[in-house]
């Protein structure tokens, strides 16, 4: 470290950031056609700002309006499940379909002997309590939210959605998910499927990667056979019971999942065997998970999926089609960004979050963190401002870099000299996606964190920083 003296740069930018909101809450998990082939969304720009700490406060100007991604539909929007906010024909329709199934359980008509080849209902030794996901139908308010949900699946037709209803606790039975939950079904699919933290309205994200199956050796053991594909089936839809359980099937509580679809590197419509498996899966899943979704993100999509689903188009409803999503993969961090802050997204898809390892031990998906679009041919300062001694640590990463990073502090007095930690240093994009540095400060001023971008693209700049008090 060095004292030099320095004045800012001309074009050099200094942005400031708002007090940021409360963290999004501890959510649950869910899914709608959660084993799904590649399925897509739209956008909101929002960004979470460091939380304010003793020993800093944060300021930015605005930038200008960034050019949204076209949309060709208007973006689903979650209903709510509180009977407050329901119409009255929904009201209405709701109450005919829980008279219905009241009928059902008091004339035994969701028992089936287990002596018949279709079976049903998850009923224990109390044939009068049916149960779907853990929740007893009928008993609580948990129960009218899995009644919407069957309504909204059929456009709330009392006897359609019943009828639904009924065909779903037959399968349930038949395929005896309630001993599949708890079955050992091995772990070689973890990295194809797996959760990773919340999106900005609390609900639990599911990444779905298909590019892992370019692994010949996972491919052949997944899907040679009927009996692998089988195999496979029943381990997607145990990992979407076992996120199902954990949601919280009250009004107004969190009772979807938001889905993310990588496909990078996704074996196209020529694998045969994966397609055999993902178009039955997709049946089961559509048939017995209704309204499990709240979004669908396809991200690092090829111009072959696109083509694809301009066939499949026709076929999915708006409902469906308003909750996709489909960026490119020059914009998948930017498009991940608008639904889940940086401190949630995975750091292979341009964000911050390193799955709970001790790679990064002084921040965590609790610890928010800002974006800020620095851009093009221009520098990008943030100042922190210092307003005790402290020892200050941060981490910062900007997706793609091909950009020059400096730090400095600037101490309130009156000598004007500036204290280099990091002189100018240029990272390209095979560099560390993330630096962390920390530095003790002894006197009160201003942390100045300096991108310069060279380049003719914006790029984004994630940053979060915490202070730890020097004892008196």
């Amino acid at each position: 470290m060095s004292n030099t003296t320095t004045s800012p740069a001309p074009e050099t930018e200094v942005e400031t950031l708002q007090p940021p909101p409360p963290p999004p809450p501890a959510a649950v998990m869910d899914h709608e056609t959660p084993l799904s082939l590649p399925l897509i969304l739209t956008s909101k720009e929002t960004t979470f700002p460091p939380p304010s700490t003793t020993a800093g406060e944060l300021v930015e100007q605005p930038e200008n309006p960034t050019k949204k991604i076209p949309e060709t539909m208007v973006s689903f929007k979650e209903e709510s499940n509180r009977s407050k906010d329901l119409s009255d024909f929904e009201k209405a329709t709701l109450t005919e379909f829980k008279q219905m199934v009241q009928e059902a359980i008091t004339n035994k008509d969701f028992y089936f002997s287990s002596n018949q080849d279709e079976p049903t209902s998850e009923i224990k030794s109390n044939h009068d309590e049916i149960s779907i996901w853990g929740i007893p139908l009928l008993k609580d308010e948990r129960s009218d939210v899995i009644l919407l949900k069957f309504l909204r699946a059929r456009e709330f037709k009392v006897k359609d959605s019943f009828l639904m209803l009924k065909n779903t606790l037959i399968w349930r039975k038949a395929f005896s998910i309630d001993d599949l939950v708890d079955e050992n079904l091995g772990d070689d699919l973890q990295k194809v499927v797996f959760m990773h933290g919340y999106d900005k309205e609390g609900h639990p994200v599911c990444y779905n990667v298909y590019g892992e199956f370019q692994d010949k050796e996972l491919y052949h053991k997944t899907f040679s056979d009927e009996e692998k594909r089988t195999r496979f089936l029943k381990w997607r839809i145990q990992f979407l019971e076992r996120s199902i359980r954990k949601l919280d099937f009250r009004p107004g509580g969190i009772n979807t999942i938001f889905q993310v679809s990588d496909l990078k590197n996704s074996p196209g419509p020529g694998k045969r065997e994966l397609r055999l498996a993902t178009k039955q899966a997709l049946q089961l899943l559509q048939d017995n998970y209704p309204e499990f979704v709240a979004k669908q993100v396809f991200i690092n999509v090829p111009w072959w999926y696109m083509a694809f689903y301009s066939m499949m188009s026709p076929f999915m409803t708006q409902r469906t089609k308003s909750k996709f999503v489909f960026a490119s993969p020059a914009r998948t961090a930017d498009t991940l960004f608008k639904y889940v802050g940086p401190e949630h997204v995975p750091i292979q898809y341009g964000g911050l979050s390193v799955d709970y390892c001790d790679c990064n031990p002084e921040f965590t998906i609790d610890d928010p963190a800002a974006v800020v679009t620095v851009k093009p041919t221009t520098k990008q300062t943030v100042e922190i401002i210092v307003n005790e001694k402290c020892t200050i640590v941060w981490e910062l990463r900007v997706v793609g870099w091909e950009v020059r990073y400096s730090a400095e502090y600037v101490p309130n007095n009156e000598s004007n000299y500036t204290i280099n930690i990091q002189k100018p240093k240029k990272f390209a994009a095979i560099d560390e996606p993330v630096i962390s540095q920390r530095f003790k400060i002894n006197e009160l001023g201003k942390l100045l964190l300096t991108i310069d971008n060279p380049t003719s693209k914006k790029k984004k700049l994630l940053y979060r920083f915490k202070v730890d008090p020097v004892a008196e």
